[in-house]
């Protein structure tokens, strides 16, 4: 009769499944990316030095992107980029799903980096953003950037930003912003722009 799993054989088994991941062809990644093969080469090289399973989980994720910010606490912030990159939604991101990520943020039109922010700030995945999501990952930037940002910022500070931000975005006011009205108002205004270069500027 066999024994009942023991937590310790389906870690251990995870973590077989997790070693056997391979990348897709390098030719395959470089037609669907803005990377060159010698470019993507390099960031494999790197990507399996800090995962050597070939795939990240989400506390190891997190890990690595608190070492940018010593000053805050990346922690919400990395959960909700890992969901971003993690776009099958497995608890897992994979090389491709990095790599492709990377290349939207690094080398994509404006309109796919807008679509990217987009996904990253519909919490719930449901196809709209609501102030209350808004509010999560604009307070998960503030607390990433932790106290020392010029100038200081006074306690309600994210509420404000994201009052004024929200009012210009949702265009009908009823209460949610859809991608056509995120994208419409991020290119129609400077001050959302520059606020989502900021963003690009903490990946």
């Amino acid at each position: 009769m066999p024994s009942p799993l023991v937590p310790d054989k389906i870690e251990d088994e995870l973590e077989m499944t997790m070693v056997c991941h391979r990348p897709e062809g390098l030719e395959q990644l470089e037609a669907q990316t803005n990377f060159t093969k010698r470019e993507l080469q390099v960031l494999y090289r790197g990507f399996k030095n800090e995962c050597p399973s070939g795939a990240v989980n989400e506390e190891t994720f997190k890990q690595i992107y608190a070492q940018f910010f010593p000053h805050g606490d990346a922690s919400t912030y990395a959960h909700y980029l890992f969901n971003a990159f993690d776009t099958t939604q497995t608890g897992s991101v994979k090389f491709e799903d990095f790599v492709t990520a990377l290349s939207i943020l690094l080398r994509g039109t404006v309109h796919e980096k807008l679509r990217w922010t987009f996904n990253l700030y519909d919490i719930n995945k449901d196809g709209y953003i609501n102030k209350e999501e808004m509010m999560d990952i604009v307070k998960a930037i503030y607390d990433m950037m932790g106290k020392y940002t010029y100038p200081v910022l006074k306690e309600d500070t994210p509420r404000q930003h994201v009052d004024v931000f929200f009012q210009k975005m949702d265009k009908n006011k009823d209460g949610i912003v859809t991608l056509d009205e995120f994208l419409e108002s991020c290119q129609e205004d400077d001050n959302i722009m520059r606020s989502l270069q900021l963003f690009q500027n903490v990946m």
